[in-house]
């Protein structure tokens, strides 16, 4: 098969960034070389993700990916697997999103041969055991009734969130699918999407640190196993405007509450606009951080709850996965603006809603100060260089640049927040943000839910209850807060209980 390819070549900070660009169907590379690492690691793209699950099998996409990444070969179990990778030091992984899928291998490169014999062989001679099988769907279906529903309720919310979000669209269900759509999967349905997705067009290779030039070729040359394939990509409609507040109480037994409201916004990575509203963002609610507008007014002032953050896109792990970082290759073709408030004490969660609104209204209306503005940009700057603190995260970061269309993010950021001012800063907040036409998933008490919708839809008065005294001016200001008007939509608000969700 013949190959025409364009190969652009950067040097930066010592390290040699490769694109390989492929003009016809076949494989893509993207390469980080350092010769000076001791480690290397391998990012491979599947640009494939939940919204290609069909009908009635939701979660076929995951369901794949991770009997690939937590399967055996076909001369290895699984067990044999995992025996093999333990006295390397090394790791597989696997990331199943809406978009995209990522498999993800690290290991020193004194074992770099042996491993990526193996890590190759589970992509491109997957065993497909019938006990991994059944394994691999109990734990999928567990996690979303017990897990999920039950005992992760920052994640149930961000889920509730999304479906609520995206209700009808492709990007309406779990990255791991539903219950009802990982029951009626079968072993056959794994294989064949395999064979139909799993192709030289679909595969995205992405290689950092110290290997040697002549892997990239091995690579090549193994991975031409695969069907050529063509890239189908799956349109994506404008999800449904949202009329004043919509709000989407889930009951379950928990004795703290967590909030996730937002709305969809219409710029990516790829606008100039997005940039000025990383800075404004970055001023009201970075996550993991103490200098955001949500944090110092909802827990530093008033102890409200532990984390009060803001997005402008999705966001993935982070604590969860062991960094306050996100994590890579989960882009979107249609961001979303988002909050998350967690825990709340049941009796404070009303107030903890005006009070991240009321918040966001000011921001609004008031716009970020020349002071505030010139210290955000400086911090964002400094603070987004630790993102890509590894060569796997800037590897990641490559490929997600590739995917919007740009330049190198983490470039990209110094060089368009060094242009901005904080009147671009202000007209992108008034331009993109808002206190309303949003949507709101709260999780609450089992049998509490009604009685909490009908206290904002009557826009009831909240008073915050303090544990400690706080001073005049918070109570002052609390006074406000406790009757910050919400217009919520009788029509379009409802209360579920959560055993209802990710079923089908």
């Amino acid at each position: 098969m013949k190959r025409v390819l364009s190969i652009v070549i950067v040097l930066t900070m010592g390290l040699t960034t490769i694109l390989h660009a492929n003009d016809q169907p076949g494989l893509k590379f993207t390469e980080i070389r350092s010769s000076n690492s001791p480690l290397v690691s391998f990012r491979i793209v599947l640009r494939a993700g939940a919204i290609n699950d069909p009908k009635g099998k939701e979660g076929l996409n995951a369901f794949t990916a991770y009997m690939i990444a937590e399967g055996g070969t076909k001369d290895l179990t699984y067990s044999q697997v995992v025996e093999k990778l333990y006295p390397w030091a090394a790791n597989v992984s696997v990331q199943a999103d809406q978009e995209l899928t990522t498999f993800i291998g690290n290991v020193h490169r004194d074992h770099l041969d042996a491993f990526y014999t193996l890590f190759s062989d589970l992509l491109l001679r997957p065993r497909f055991d019938p006990s991994d099988f059944q394994r691999l769907k109990d734990q999928g279906i567990n996690y979303l009734t017990t897990i999920l529903r039950s005992a992760d309720d920052e994640n149930l919310g961000k889920q509730a969130l999304n479906a609520f979000l995206f209700e009808d669209h492709p990007y309406g269900k779990t990255e791991f699918g539903t219950v009802q759509g990982l029951s009626a999967i079968t072993l056959d349905d794994i294989k064949e999407y395999y064979t139909n997705t799993y192709t030289q067009a679909n595969v995205w290779i992405g290689i950092a640190g110290g290997y040697p030039l002549s892997l990239v070729e091995r690579i090549r040359k193994d991975f031409l196993i695969l069907p050529v394939g063509t890239v189908k990509e799956v349109p994506l409609s404008q999800p449904v405007p949202i009329k004043d507040m919509e709000v989407l109480i889930v009951e379950k037994p928990t004795r703290a509450y967590a909030v996730s409201m937002g709305y969809p916004i219409s710029i990516t990575r790829k606008e100039k606009d997005f940039y000025a509203l990383l800075v404004a963002n970055s001023y009201f609610g970075e996550h993991r951080t103490f200098n955001g507008v949500l944090m110092n007014r909802l827990r530093g002032d008033r102890g409200l709850n532990y984390g009060d953050y803001s997005y402008i896109e999705k966001f993935v792990g982070g604590v969860s996965s062991g960094s306050r970082f996100p994590d890579l290759n989960t882009p979107l073709r249609l961001q979303f603006f988002s909050i998350w408030l967690r825990p709340i004490q049941p009796e404070n969660t009303h107030f903890g809603i005006r009070n991240a609104l009321f918040e966001l209204k000011n921001l609004i209306e008031k716009g970020i100060s020349k002071e505030d503005f010139e210290q955000t940009r400086k911090f964002v700057i400094n603070y987004s260089k630790l993102w890509a603190a590894t060569l796997n995260r800037r590897l990641g970061y490559q490929m997600d640049s590739e995917f919007y269309g740009t330049d190198y993010y983490i470039d990209c950021i110094e060089q368009e927040l060094k242009m901005l001012t904080v009147d671009d800063v202000n007209a992108a907040i008034k331009k993109y943000l808002h206190p309303s036409d949003i949507k709101i998933a709260v999780v609450v008490d089992a049998g509490k839910g009604q009685e909490f919708l009908n206290a904002m839809m009557t826009n009831k008065p909240s008073p915050i209850k303090y544990a400690s005294p706080v001073s005049q001016n918070i109570l002052d200001q609390d006074k406000l807060i406790e009757v910050f008007p919400l217009t919520v939509s009788k029509e379009k608000s409802k209360v579920v209980s959560a055993n209802e969700l990710f079923e089908k």
